[in-house]
């Protein structure tokens, strides 16, 4: 697989979150499964889900603001209308909220 094709919020995981990934889904996301796993309790295991949860909103958050601070300064410099620019962010907003 090339690295192109790795989703960004997947590259910007440390090794230990992917990991945890990993163990979550061969266990079928049970977290219960994975505090006996890990030897520890399972409020431990959901706070370390909730974590990683954040993380991967947190950076779809700066994501979604890259490129719509990208779209106001094509606007800003002219290079397209300002009423395009209004069109294209909220289809983009729509499109993340649905997805």
């Amino acid at each position: 697989m090339e690295r192109d094709n790795i989703p960004n919020w997947i590259l910007s995981l440390e090794q230990e979150d992917l990991e945890f990934i990993k163990k979550f889904m061969l266990l079928s996301g049970s977290l219960k499964e994975v505090a006996k796993m890990y030897g520890v309790s399972y409020p431990t295991v959901r706070i370390k889900l909730d974590r990683l949860i954040e993380k991967i909103k947190l950076h779809d958050e700066i994501e979604n603001e890259d490129f719509i601070s990208f779209i106001k300064q094509l606007s800003i410099d002219d290079r397209i209308e300002l009423e395009e620019a209004k069109l294209i962010i909220k289809k983009y907003k729509e499109e993340r909220k649905n997805s």
